[in-house]
C-alpha cells in the first residue's frame, strides 16, 4: 500500500446531508418534489450525471444550457452550506493524521467541483493530501476510473498499490475499475460486497496497521484470482 485514495462527500465528511438540502431546494425552485429513490440514485453523482437524473425525473427538456445553469445554482447553495463547517465522519480525521504521522501519501478523488472542492479543503485541511482530483478535471466523472487512474498517475504509483476508500455505489464503481482495491464504509447508501472491495461500518474500526491488513488480503485474493 504506497498510497490511500480518499472520496470526500459522505467518506471524509457527512456533507451528503448538506447536499439533501441543496437538492430538495433545487426541486422546490423548478416546482418539483425529490422523492428519496431519486436523491439515492444521484449519490457520488458528476453535475453532469446528477442533472440528467433531476431533468429526465422532472420531464424537463435537456437542454445544456439549462442543465448548466441548473448545476451551477446546486453548487452555488451548496458551497454556502459548506462554508458553515463540514461534520467529520467517524474516524475520519484520525486516520487522515494517522497516515500523515506514518508518511502514506494521499489523494482526494471526488466527483465535486473544483470550486467547491476548494471550499470544503477550508473545512478539511488541505495539508493531508498531495494531490487532488476533481470531477470537472478528467474526461468522465466516478463511476469512470478517469478520477482514480489521474490521481495515481499524479502520484507516481501503480492503482494496484493504491487503497481507495469510498461510500458509494457510483465511487467504488469507478475505483475498482481503475484498479484500486476499495474499502468501503457506508454512509446513506447501501453498497454490495464484492472480491475487490471490504466492508467497514466505521473508520473508527481501523488504525494504520489495520487498513495495511486490509488491502493486502485484498490485493492476495486479486493475485489469486489473476494467477
Amino acid at each position: 500500500m504506497l498510497a490511500v485514495l480518499w472520496d470526500m462527500d459522505g467518506t471524509l465528511v457527512d456533507s451528503e446531508k448538506l447536499w439533501d438540502i441543496s437538492m430538495h431546494a433545487l426541486y422546490a425552485r423548478m416546482g418539483a418534489v425529490l422523492t428519496p429513490e431519486v436523491r439515492e440514485s444521484t449519490v457520488g453523482g458528476s453535475a453532469e450525471t446528477v442533472m440528467r437524473i433531476v431533468y429526465d425525473d422532472i420531464g424537463l427538456d435537456p437542454d445544456p444550457v439549462a442543465m448548466a445553469e441548473s448545476a451551477d445554482w446546486l453548487h452555488d447553495y451548496t458551497g454556502e452550506l459548506f462554508e458553515q463547517g463540514l461534520p467529520w465522519r467517524p474516524g475520519a480525521q484520525e486516520m487522515l493524521d494517522s497516515l500523515t504521522a506514518a508518511g502514506i501519501p494521499m489523494a482526494l478523488v471526488t466527483n465535486t467541483r473544483r470550486e467547491l472542492a476548494e471550499r470544503a479543503l477550508n473545512s478539511i485541511g488541505r495539508h493531508y493530501f498531495s494531490v487532488t482530483v476533481c470531477g470537472d478535471e478528467v474526461e468522465s466523472g466516478k463511476p469512470a476510473p478517469d478520477p482514480y487512474l489521474r490521481a495515481a498517475e499524479l502520484l507516481g504509483v501503480s492503482t494496484a498499490h493504491c487503497l481507495a476508500v469510498e461510500d458509494s455505489v457510483t465511487g467504488t464503481t469507478s475505483a475498482e475499475a481503475a484498479g484500486c482495491p476499495v474499502l468501503v464504509v457506508p454512509n446513506d447508501v447501501e453498497v454490495p460486497h464484492g472480491p475487490h472491495r471490504r466492508h467497514v461500518s466505521s473508520l473508527t474500526q481501523l488504525d494504520v496497521a489495520e487498513l495495511r491488513a486490509v488491502y493486502h488480503s485484498l490485493n492476495s485474493q486479486a493475485g489469486e484470482r489473476t494467477a
